[in-house]
């Protein structure tokens, strides 16, 4: 069951994604679910996926939190003092919002739907 405020995805840059695939799958035996060409997630002990889209926002790991109420999560966030660096957008079946913590880490959080 998905909670409000936990670490539910990782998302890491892809690079070259055959290789990236061809690498974690030789090593670690990892499959992947492509979603386009330029995306590929995966599910190992945590879920993730391998964005190798060149304009992507975020050329390091993303850290992604859930919550149920994606913009009452955005005021939390906010009135905790973190800087919003992308609005609520949406993605196939879901949406997100990008956000800096005090130290400049960049997370994301996401809600179905």
């Amino acid at each position: 069951m998905r909670e409000d405020g936990k670490l539910d995805y990782l998302e890491l840059p892809g690079g070259v994604l055959p290789r990236t695939k061809a690498f974690y799958g030789e090593a670690f035996g990892w499959t992947f679910v492509d979603y386009g060409p330029s995306y590929a997630a995966f599910e190992q002990g945590l879920d993730g996926g391998f964005d190798a889209d060149a304009t992507a926002a975020t050329p390091q790991p993303l850290p992604v939190l859930y919550a149920h109420d994606l913009e009452a999560m955005q005021a939390r966030v906010e009135a905790a003092g973190g800087v919003i660096v992308r609005a609520i957008y949406a993605f196939p079946g879901s949406r997100r919002f990008h956000f800096r913590d005090p130290a400049g880490s960049e997370l994301a959080v996401w809600s179905e739907g």
